[in-house]
């Protein structure tokens, strides 16, 4: 166990749809975009550890700890995502995210490590997204877990895009043994520690 210092503040959040992973907006084109600061009051240099796209969801730790951030960004951390897919996925395409597949990156190619990936066996339970993901009628949908060490920019949206199924909901579940659990979309608990 990590000795933490109490000065700080930490805080889980389930980060919901269509919001930014960030409290200012430093671009003229995202004016209208919703920032984490309107979920809750948060103290001064709180940050993000890591990010969520706008369109993903879930499990976000806020802190006003560099240290502690750096650490959670770390390959030591696992995060584990669980990602609706459009289509049946196939134990081919898992086994293939499992042993690393090529994305692209804004530095180039990059071969993904090997990684936890199953299918879930029933939809997990989960807030319903404010924004509908898409209509029974445009065929079959599958839901699988992911857990990574590493975070590249989109990243799992890439990996299953590569193996032929888009992902059509991305919700984080669990960042290291914290778990998103039954937690509503937009809230928000301080906590004394991460670890």
């Amino acid at each position: 166990m990590r000795h933490i210092n109490n000065k700080h503040q930490h805080f889980i959040i389930f980060k919901p749809y269509g919001y930014l992973s960030q409290f200012t907006n430093n671009q003229t084109k995202r004016a209208n975009k919703k920032l984490l600061g309107e979920l809750y009051s948060f103290p001064k240099n709180t940050m993000a550890i890591g990010r969520l796209d706008e369109h993903s969801e879930g499990l976000l730790l806020l802190t006003t700890d560099g240290k502690m951030s750096e650490y959670i960004r770390s390959s030591k951390i696992e995060k584990e995502y669980f990602a609706q897919v459009d289509g049946e996925v196939t134990q081919e395409a898992i086994q293939k995210l499992k042993n690393g597949v090529e994305i692209s990156t804004e530095t180039g190619k990059y071969t993904t490590k090997p990684c936890l990936v199953f299918k879930l066996a029933q939809p997990p339970k989960l807030p319903k997204r404010t924004k509908k993901i898409r209509d029974e009628r445009h065929g079959p949908t599958s839901w699988i877990s992911i857990t990574l060490r590493e975070g590249k920019f989109r990243q799992v949206r890439k990996m299953t895009a590569v193996v032929g199924y888009p992902t059509l909901r991305l919700v984080r579940v669990r960042i290291g043994t914290i778990h998103i659990n039954n937690m509503l979309a937009g809230e928000v608990k301080e906590v004394n520690s991460f670890i």
